[in-house]
């Protein structure tokens, strides 16, 4: 692939990502990521065979973003000093606000069912991996589950609340909880 058809993907991929975080990915229209990537929708198949792909994509390489995060932390702290860091950054206004750099799943999760199986397949893999990241040893992986349940909950209700006092009890509340 050429460096400017490289280029051009990437752009896609980061209109699309943009998307379906505020989104979801079966809403955004291929005319609307298109145009939000500076690109007419004529070019589009020229580099996904079709919105599924693309969005699949974007969805795959948010989530892989989210587990880097992870990966950034100490590896000496323990497991619940983990999850107590991830749910600060997590369950924090900026990224409830967030439009471009922010977890997909609050606005794909409930979409799952409507989606192609190999969404289902990519968020399968992207818990497993994200709790095993969150756990300091193998007996600890249901806690992990439990805190990235309370935490994607907990930011679905904020977005869903918006900016405001209650929205942000949420938060602090699921914060709180995350152990």
């Amino acid at each position: 692939m050429s460096d400017k058809k490289a280029q051009t993907r990437e752009r896609i991929l980061q209109a699309a990502s943009a998307a379906l975080i505020q989104r979801g990915p079966a809403e955004p229209s291929v005319g609307e990521v298109m145009g939000a990537a500076g690109l007419t929708v004529g070019g589009f198949y020229a580099h996904f065979e079709s919105k599924d792909a693309l969005m699949l994509e974007a969805f795959s390489q948010l989530l892989a973003q989210r587990r880097a995060s992870i990966n950034d932390l100490d590896e000496q702290i323990t497991g619940e000093e983990r999850r107590a860091l991830a749910a600060a950054f997590y369950l924090s206004r900026k990224h409830r606000d967030s439009t471009s750099q922010a977890c997909p799943l609050p606005a794909t999760v409930g979409e799952m069912g409507r989606l192609p199986e190999a969404f289902r397949q990519v968020l399968s893999e992207h818990v497993e991996l994200m709790a095993a990241q969150l756990a300091t040893c193998p007996e600890d992986i249901d806690k992990a589950l439990a805190d990235m349940a309370l935490m994607v909950g907990g930011l679905t209700l904020a977005r869903a609340l918006g900016p405001g006092e209650l929205s942000d009890r949420v938060m602090r509340a699921a914060k709180s909880a995350v152990r």
